[in-house]
């Protein structure tokens, strides 16, 4: 988010809404002995359900996933899917390379909702392959948010119109075109696609030119050579599909009166793989369901929390829940960046270092491309990727999506791409950082007192 935007929101806001009190939420919550697990023919019996989450959910050792799963869901109401295959993609150009080839694929539909779509030569391109497929028949519509795609002409959406696409603009700049319910701060963060609804894609990418080259990421590039963003996407297979496009179908009536044509939005969705899946979306005015999920992973860690996030300016409480988690000797590290996109963001997420620090926590500063992935690992066995970031905003004034993943295999995964970023990264040591000139510490109060509002 540009300093425009964030400006424009700031002095858009007109009432201060507050995140619920969750200093109790465990002993508060009444979760069921097992979690629902769904799959493509309902939810699973509950004797069944306890028997695929024992055998996919082993390699828990002080962690029980089991117990935490129901947690969740008495939290966030979401339940468990089985039978998917999850595909992480690192960086730009993989992330948009996976999204072109299965747009290339699609035989009925695609729906596909975004932040940033920005009118540069990524943008186009990924333009003219939908216009493309629009004119060979298949239906695209597209939901894009007002604030994030604020500099783009009207005749980039316009071609896509005239083409047939449908488009719907989430809560407009102009007051005017949702008069009598203008609710400018409320912003659609999510990045979602879904193709003939079989296929999901969900995480941090938008389309963007800061997309076009990969980070240093597994990557041979030196630092003189051309960086993009650095930044972690998912691709979804099986039953958990559907969530996604429930989610887009939602946001689509809630933000324009005109039905989308009948299509075969949920075809059958077979298990593709062993991955158990959990949905979370939380939008303005709603039960606030990814906070409360951040809520209870980290008060229930045992072992570890290794979150990268760009964006850091969290509440009170959820920041307490990471102290308190580093003081009882769990081992907490956290990838911020080193540059941003967002000068006060950045700083209102420096400003919470030396707390962070005293308390036992591990910082480490990405090098060479700006940071914008959010993503979490607890205990190597809950992974959360997504677009929410680790911040008010998110937690209450966007609409946001993570996927998370239970168990082992995947948490494998994720804490392999946590340690290459933790090799490409400087480690801010507390007598380094006590060191630091006043003008930052200036920089870092004022921030602070905007983080409400970033």
């Amino acid at each position: 988010m540009t300093a425009l935007q964030t400006g424009l929101l700031c002095l858009a806001l007109s009432a201060c809404a507050s995140l619920p009190d969750l200093r109790d939420l465990s002993a508060s919550l009444q979760p069921s002995k097992v979690a629902t697990v769904e799959t493509q023919n309902g939810a699973l019996p509950a004797s069944k359900a306890q028997s695929l989450l024992a055998q996919r959910l082993r390699g828990a050792k002080k962690t029980d996933l089991t117990a935490l799963a129901a947690l969740e869901e008495a939290a966030t109401g979401s339940p468990l899917t089985a039978g998917n295959k999850t595909t992480l993609l690192f960086d730009g150009p993989a992330t948009i390379s996976a999204m072109m080839a299965a747009i290339e694929r699609a035989t009925d539909h695609i729906n596909f909702e975004t932040y940033i779509f920005d009118e540069d030569e990524v943008g186009l391109k990924f333009a003219d392959l939908l216009i493309a497929k629009q004119r060979a028949g298949v239906q695209v519509n597209i939901i894009y948010d007002s604030v994030g795609t604020l500099g783009v002409s009207a005749g980039f959406f316009q071609r896509l119109r005239d083409a047939g696409v449908n488009l719907t603009e989430f809560n407009p700049v102009n007051p005017l075109k949702r008069f009598g319910d203008w609710r400018i701060n409320n912003r659609d963060h999510r990045k979602i696609l879904i193709v003939d609804g079989k296929t999901g894609f969900a995480g941090g990418v938008n389309i963007a030119e800061d997309y076009s080259h990969s980070s240093l990421f597994r990557s041979r590039k030196t630092r003189s050579g051309e960086l993009g963003w650095r930044d972690t996407h998912l691709q979804l297979e099986g039953p958990a599909v559907a969530s996604l496009q429930w989610l887009f179908l939602d946001t689509w009536a809630q933000q324009n009166k005109n039905p989308l044509p009948d299509l075969d939005y949920f075809p059958s969705l077979p298990p593709v793989g062993d991955k158990v899946v959990r949905i979370v979306a939380s939008h303005p005015g709603g039960d606030f369901e990814i906070y409360k999920a951040f809520t209870l992973a980290l008060q229930e860690a045992k072992q570890s929390i290794h979150m990268t996030n760009a964006y850091f300016a969290p509440d009170a409480q959820i920041l307490e829940r990471l102290l308190d988690a580093a003081r009882r000797g769990i081992d907490v590290k956290i990838i911020f960046p080193s540059q941003s996109d967002a000068g006060v963001v950045y700083y209102a997420g420096r400003s919470f270092y030396t707390e962070l620090l005293q308390a036992g926590v591990r910082i480490f500063e990405l090098k060479g491309s700006v940071l914008h992935a959010k993503t979490t690992v607890v205990d190597g066995l809950w992974s959360t990727v997504g677009s929410s970031n680790f911040d008010i905003r998110s937690f209450m004034h966007n609409s946001e999506i993570n996927v998370i993943v239970l168990g082992d295999p995947f948490g494998r995964t994720m804490e392999s791409a946590f340690q290459e970023d933790i090799r490409n990264s400087h480690e801010v040591k507390l007598e380094e950082w006590e060191q630091r000139s006043p003008a930052e510490r200036v920089k870092e109060w004022s921030a602070r007192r905007l983080a409400y509002y970033l």
